[in-house]
């Protein structure tokens, strides 16, 4: 009896140290961290400029304010920075109401982290078919419920002032 008390406490010992082992294999093996991929946060901004554009021809201007973050600014030349969301679907109304029917976006790079990206592009305005400016613009995208959000948005034209 003694033999066999021997026995079983051997067995039990090793098969509990096996099952830690074990245990702590699988978690090895099922711990998955997500890394910061630039080429796929490239795409999905891509794909946020083409809503933006596709927002704006539609004339959409409380969609395109929901793609900037809770706490944007939108800065244009000759004027203040315009801060918040309902300011910025004002100032989106403001520039439909003046004709621009359409913008035209080309992401040039983006550089920065899973944080916060920047990208430099260049853009055109249209009233009708006709294109009225052309410039660039340095957006800072910010992550806010999931999804890439502009929260610094400043861009200027390359046409001489008049």
């Amino acid at each position: 009896m003694r033999y066999f008390t021997l026995i079983f406490a051997t067995l039990l010992l090793a098969s509990t140290i096996t099952s830690c082992n074990y245990t702590a294999e699988v978690t090895k093996e099922t711990t998955v961290e997500s890394a910061f991929n630039l080429e796929i946060a490239k795409e999905e901004i891509i794909d946020a400029n083409k809503a933006f554009m596709t927002l704006f021809a539609a004339g959409d201007s409380i969609g395109l304010s929901n793609l900037y973050t809770k706490d944007a600014k939108f800065m244009m030349t000759g004027a203040p920075a315009i801060s918040g969301t309902k300011n910025i679907q004002s100032t989106f109304s403001s520039i439909m109401k003046s004709g621009v029917s359409s913008v035209n976006l080309v992401t040039i790079e983006v550089w920065g982290t899973e944080n916060l990206i920047t990208e430099e592009g260049t853009l055109s305005l249209f009233v009708g078919d006709a294109e009225v400016d052309q410039g660039k613009y340095l957006i800072l995208w910010k992550k806010e419920d999931g999804k890439w959000k502009f929260f610094r948005d400043i861009f200027n034209s390359n046409l001489a002032p008049k």
